[in-house]
């Protein structure tokens, strides 16, 4: 039987085992949800944790002193670093 064109893609199908499946409805009813709900938190929580580690990196206080001495005192830019920065578009 052909499919009908979805005009929206709100809904998503998953493939689970058995097992798995039964241990997410326990997980949901004891936190007195159903299971689609209790899906959709705990994987938009795990995205949100996922992007938010790739996005900001934690820094040492001794990392943090290096970076703001480096700012502070920029070495000074080498033959390879000169000739990137002229290679870039727009310059001429």
């Amino acid at each position: 039987m052909p499919r009908v064109p979805v005009e929206n893609n709100d809904r998503m199908s998953l493939r689970i085992a058995a097992e798995e499946k039964t241990l997410l409805v326990r997980a949901a009813t004891l936190q007195h949800t159903n299971l689609t709900e209790f899906v959709i938190r705990s994987a938009v929580a795990t995205a949100k944790d996922v992007i938010d580690q790739s996005e900001h990196q934690a820094l040492t206080e001794r990392d943090s002193l290096q970076v703001l001495d480096l700012l502070e005192n920029p070495p000074e830019a080498n033959e390879k670093l000169v000739a990137a920065a002229f290679a870039m578009p727009g310059r001429e």
